[in-house]
């Protein structure tokens, strides 16, 4: 499966990275009680928001079935139920989008996308395709046959649901580290290698039909993974014969914490980081709604072969070969997105922001997974609340709970998230976490802090929040449909509490 290539080491790279400073410069403030992040970038296009009182919000959720998915958007004040396609565009994105070559076939749209490509990734080898789960999709339908395994650091909903559904089978090698909640290892998303090789050998290779890195974790709080642990896992793979795959969707996040928690990457660029880890996995492919703050997605390999293995699930699922499904102005936006990837002030605001949060919650006795990750801040709801059994679905509780203190839309990242077993019975997830996303480029400070503050008084009145139970269940990704009910009349309970404290405030 893999073709051999000469690599740039990890080590020849990081001395010639030496000679330049890249490392990431923080402001300090005079005061240091004014410490906070500084945004590097300036606010030109506004979207107005609405907070609406607490007693519809109530009946909002309720309708919503206490589900944060199916609330509408013009009920909600903050959106942080995910990062992607919520991002803001930048002025260059949205200017490029004009020159889109708006073609069926032929596009120098598509000419440009190459170009980014070969610019961030070293490779200009790419097949389009409208999102990144769609990029799963024809990954799973290229590699997994019935009665193989996907080894992943750890899985996410719609990978594994394209694994399982092609008869495949997803076995998690993720280093015990990654699921304590509150710990000092900067790389909680690392895999456990002697665990990687002992599965491999297990099962066979020819019984393993890829090895999927994800950089910055989503399921265990937006971790990240070590560039050292990245090369290694590759390097393993390329050993065995069996093909590398990293999903580069929160590579961005992943890459900041690479500069600022790995002494080897502090002096290098994040173009050499792209480069290098594209030179190594067999194939690449994100999700531009994350990795770039535009539409769509991409598979990417320097190995021509497999990218011609792929080739025909395009214009199969996605659309022409060169669009594949996305229009033309989101793929001049996501060209552009990809090179603004590479802009450590770009890359820096949504950890930064994330590390910020998490450090009010945690000074105010907030159970937060920690360190802080990418993608959003999390909180660990079995210590938020402790007595709520798994069935319960104390992730998805606290999520409604929070709509209701504070009209912020959060997302359950627990065992709701998970699909049951074959047999029926529940499935409960290692970690019980809420997420706060951070989109990119959107929020101010002064939210922030509200969002902290709410989270706040909802901890102080954490013993109000009560269980959830199904009353319709999906049985493929139940947390995007599902409707539930409150157990009980809490939710009313802490309207009341609310009004209580608040008076008339919204």
């Amino acid at each position: 499966m893999h073709m051999s290539r000469n690599f740039t080491t990890f080590a020849t790279l990081f001395e010639k990275g030496t000679k330049k400073n890249t490392y990431i410069m923080s402001v300090k403030f005079y005061k240091s009680e004014n410490q906070v992040p500084l945004e590097m970038h300036k606010v030109r296009v506004v979207q107005k928001l609405n907070l609406l009182p607490v007693d519809e919000r109530l009946r909002a959720i309720q309708k919503a079935g206490n589900n944060t998915f199916l609330l509408q958007n013009k009920d909600i004040y903050l959106d942080m139920l995910t990062d992607s396609g919520v991002n803001a565009m930048s002025d260059r994105q949205t200017a490029a989008m004009h020159m889109a070559d708006d073609s069926y076939a032929g596009s120098e749209t598509f000419n440009r996308l190459k170009a980014a490509m070969k610019e961030v990734f070293g490779t200009d080898n790419v097949l389009p395709a409208h999102q990144g789960r769609a990029c799963e999709n024809i990954l799973a339908e290229r590699f997994v046959k019935p009665g193989m395994i996907a080894i992943m650091n750890f899985h996410f909903t719609t990978t594994k649901a394209h694994v399982t559904r092609c008869g495949g089978e997803v076995v998690e090698v993720l280093h015990k580290k990654g699921l304590i909640p509150q710990s000092d290892d900067p790389f909680k998303g690392d895999m456990d290698l002697q665990e990687l090789r002992r599965v491999i050998t297990e099962y066979g290779p020819e019984k393993v039909a890829y090895v999927r890195v994800e950089a910055g974790t989503n399921l265990i709080g937006g971790q990240p993974v070590s560039l050292e642990n990245m090369l290694a896992v590759a390097d393993i793979c390329h050993e065995f014969g069996v093909p590398s795959i990293l999903d580069a969707s929160l590579l961005q996040d992943n890459i900041y914490f690479m500069k600022t928690r790995e002494a080897q990457c502090k002096y290098m660029t994040p173009k050499e980081i792209y480069h290098l880890l594209a030179g190594k996995m067999d194939i690449i492919y994100f999700s531009a709604r994350k990795l770039g703050f535009a539409r769509g997605g991409a598979i990417i390999s320097h190995n021509t072969e497999l990218i011609k293995s792929m080739m025909e699930f395009i214009p199969l699922y996605e659309g022409f070969l060169t669009y594949g499904g996305i229009d033309v102005r989101s793929i001049e936006a996501m060209a552009e997105g990809l090179y603004e990837s590479l802009d450590m002030d770009y890359l820096s605001h949504g950890p930064e922001f994330i590390n910020y949060l998490v450090n009010e919650l945690d000074a105010y006795g907030v159970p937060m997974i920690k360190p802080a990750g990418g993608l959003g801040a999390h909180i660990d709801c079995q210590g938020f609340v402790p007595d709520m059994p798994h069935d319960q679905y104390p992730a998805a509780a606290v999520a409604t709970a929070l709509y209701i203190a504070g009209g912020i839309r959060g997302m359950e990242r627990g065992t709701l998230s998970e699909q049951r077993e074959p047999d029926g019975t529940e499935r409960f997830a290692e970690l019980e976490l809420m997420r706060l996303a951070m989109p990119r480029r959107v929020y101010t400070l002064s939210q922030i802090k509200y969002v902290a503050d709410r989270v706040k008084w909802l901890w102080d009145n954490r013993q109000l929040i009560g269980g959830l139970k199904w009353v319709e269940e999906p049985q493929v990704l139940r947390f995007f449909f599902g409707r539930l009910k409150e157990i009980g009349h809490w939710q009313e309970e802490l309207v009341s509490k609310f009004k209580e404290d608040f008076g008339e405030s919204l």
